[in-house]
């Protein structure tokens, strides 16, 4: 339409049984359409609810370990810090320290850096270890490469399902069988007394 004054635009608006909606207020002159407001505002609302469904959580897992801790349930704790950066989420690892190990905080920082050599292909210190209170922190993240083929894995996979729908199904095939068996039970219970 072109420049034209408000009253005009208003008019032009009435006549077409619209409403004149400003969508760019900072612009000069300010830029206005010609549209039914309850459904710009419901178009924008499925929009905003599209991007946050598409948003990407981010999921922190924690995995506790102790200053002296044994070998073989370090492997074993280590191996979950890698199977959660292998999914895409990140770990914060904390050292919980008890009576007199409070006084040697360098058992922790050793054991935090040990953990992070191995497993530096898959992740990388987001937080560097520090002490807070009677406990030491520090958080991994995992490389854009393994959170991108986590996702992708997921995604072929179907996505993340509600717990609902997978019971849904099994609930009625349950019930389908429950019914047969009663059947199969009467049928023999009938047979039974006519045997007697």
């Amino acid at each position: 339409m072109g420049i034209v004054p408000l009253e005009r635009a208003l008019q032009l608006a009435a006549d077409v049984d619209l409403d004149l909606v400003e969508v760019a207020p900072m612009a000069r002159p300010p830029v206005c359409k010609l549209m039914d407001f309850g459904k710009f505002k419901y178009e924008s609302a499925l929009k905003a609810r599209e991007a946050r469904r598409n948003q990407q959580q981010t999921v922190i897992k924690e995995m506790k370990l102790r200053p002296k801790i044994d070998p073989h349930d370090y492997e074993t704790k280590k191996g979950h810090v890698v199977r959660f950066l292998k999914a895409g989420d990140k770990v914060k690892v904390t050292i919980m320290f008890r009576g007199r190990e409070q006084s040697r905080p360098e058992l922790g920082y050793r054991l935090l850096r040990r953990l992070e050599s191995e497993i530096t292909e898959l992740g990388y210190v987001e937080a560097a270890p520090k002490q807070d209170g009677r406990n030491m922190i520090m958080v991994l993240a995992p490389h854009r490469a393994v959170k991108a083929s986590a996702v992708a894995a997921t995604a072929s996979r179907g996505g993340p399902r509600d717990r609902a729908d997978e019971s849904a199904p099994a609930a009625d095939d349950e019930t389908a069988a429950v019914g047969e068996t009663a059947a199969a039970g009467d049928t023999g219970l009938a047979a039974d007394t006519s045997g007697e």
